[in-house]
C-alpha cells in the first residue's frame, strides 16, 4: 500500500506543472479574448491554439445567428477573406513545381494584351510589388459588387488604371494582384478556380468544410456575418463572391485550416524549394527588403520569427499566427467586421510562445 502512495505521489508532481500550465495558459487567453469579445448575446469569434499539429485550446465566444440566437461552435464554417491569398499563392507554386509555369514569367506570356504585361511578373503579383491598381480603391467598384463577373471580366475591370508605381519599385499590398493569379491559374491549368482548389488543396489535405464562398449554397454549420451599426447589429451586405474572387473568396473552420497548416508543414503540397519561396522576405528594385513572401506576412512576435495573415470581407475578420520555431499555430475567426481578431490572435500567439515555448512535445 506505501508503494502505490509513493507511486501516486510521484505522478502527482510529475504531471501537475503541465497541468497548471496548461489552466494558466487557459485562463489567461480567456482573459485576452474576453477582453474584445465579451457580447455574450452579439457575433463574436473562435480561437485555436495548436502545438505540434493537435489542439491545446479551442473555444467559441458569442452567436452564429442572431435571429436563431444559435451559439458559435469551435466547428463553425467562416469566410475567410484576405486568407484565401494563402491557398492562391500554393496553386502557384504547386503549378511551377510541374513546370507549367515559373513566379519570373511576364504576365504577358498568358495574357498577351495586358498593359505593361512584359515587365510585370508572377513574381510582382505574389509580393503585391506589382503597382497596378488595387481593385477595391477604385470607385467604380460599387457598380460591379453584386454582378457575377468571370475572372476575365475581373481583369478587364481593372487591367487599363492607371499604374501606381513601376513593379518592384514599392510593396503595397494589393487584391488586384491575387485575382490575376487566379486568372492565371485557370488559364495554365484549364480548370476553373474553384475547382482547381477543391481537387489539388481541399481534398487532397482532407479539408472537408472548405468551400468557395456561397451565400445561395446550403452550407451545414455555417457562421452568419454581421455589421455594428449605430442601431445594433445587422446582416452582412451581399457581395457577389466573384468580385473577390482568388483574392477572398474562401471558406473555412478552425480544424480545416489546421489541416492546412500540417499540410504545408509536412510538404504535403509542396517541396522543400517550393515552400522556401513562399516563406522568404524578398527585396524591392533599390535592393530594400520588406517583410511578406508569396501569401504570407514574414514578421515577428518580440523577435521570434513568425508568419501571418488576416482577412477582411463583409461580415468576417480573420487572423492566423504561425511561430515556425515552436511550432505553435493560433488561429481567430470572427463573424462580424466590428470585432477584429488581429490583436488579439497575436498576444495569444506571445502567451503561447512564454507557455508552450519550452515544451517539447
Amino acid at each position: 500500500m506505501k508503494n502505490i502512495f509513493v507511486v501516486f505521489l510521484s505522478w502527482i508532481f510529475t504531471i501537475s506543472p503541465f497541468t497548471v500550465q496548461a489552466q494558466n495558459l487557459e485562463n489567461a487567453v480567456d482573459e485576452l479574448i474576453l477582453r474584445d469579445f465579451n457580447d455574450k448575446n452579439g457575433p463574436g469569434g473562435v480561437f485555436m491554439i495548436a502545438h505540434h499539429g493537435t489542439p491545446v485550446y479551442q473555444k467559441a465566444f458569442g452567436k452564429a445567428n442572431l435571429e436563431r440566437g444559435d451559439d458559435l461552435s469551435v466547428d463553425d464554417v467562416f469566410q475567410l477573406g484576405s486568407m484565401t491569398k494563402q491557398f492562391t499563392a500554393v496553386a502557384i507554386l504547386m503549378l511551377e513545381q510541374q513546370s507549367k509555369l515559373s513566379v519570373g514569367d511576364p504576365v504577358s506570356k498568358y495574357i498577351p494584351d495586358y498593359p505593361n504585361g512584359n515587365k510585370i511578373t508572377i513574381h510582382h503579383l505574389l509580393t503585391h510589388t506589382s503597382g497596378i491598381k488595387d481593385f477595391t480603391k477604385m470607385k467604380s467598384l460599387a457598380d460591379i459588387a453584386q454582378k457575377d463577373m468571370t475572372p476575365k471580366m475581373m481583369v478587364d475591370f481593372f487591367k487599363n488604371e492607371p499604374v501606381d508605381f513601376v513593379p518592384g519599385e514599392k510593396f503595397d499590398y494589393n487584391n488586384s494582384g491575387y485575382v490575376l493569379l487566379g486568372y492565371l491559374i485557370e488559364l495554365v491549368s484549364g480548370e476553373r478556380y474553384e475547382e482547381y482548389i477543391r481537387k489539388h488543396i481541399f481534398d487532397k489535405v482532407g479539408m472537408t468544410r472548405s468551400y468557395y464562398a456561397s451565400d445561395r449554397k446550403v452550407i451545414k454549420g455555417r457562421a452568419y456575418g454581421y455589421h455594428k451599426k449605430e442601431s445594433g447589429y445587422v446582416n452582412k451586405t451581399v457581395i457577389s463572391f466573384s468580385v473577390p474572387f482568388s483574392s477572398g473568396s474562401l471558406m473555412s473552420t478552425l480544424s480545416d485550416m489546421l489541416k492546412w497548416q500540417n499540410a504545408l508543414n509536412k510538404n504535403l503540397l509542396l517541396d522543400t524549394a517550393e515552400t522556401t519561396k513562399a516563406f522568404s522576405r524578398y527585396k524591392l528594385n533599390n535592393g530594400e527588403e520588406f517583410n511578406y513572401g508569396y501569401g504570407w506576412h514574414i514578421r515577428d512576435i518580440n523577435k521570434v520569427p513568425t508568419r501571418e495573415h488576416g482577412g477582411s470581407i463583409f461580415g468576417f475578420k480573420t487572423m492566423a499566427v504561425y511561430i515556425p520555431g515552436e511550432d505553435i499555430y493560433v488561429i481567430g475567426l470572427s463573424n462580424c467586421d466590428c470585432n477584429s481578431p488581429t490583436k488579439v490572435t497575436g498576444d495569444i500567439a506571445a502567451l503561447a510562445v512564454k507557455f508552450l515555448g519550452s515544451v517539447k512535445g
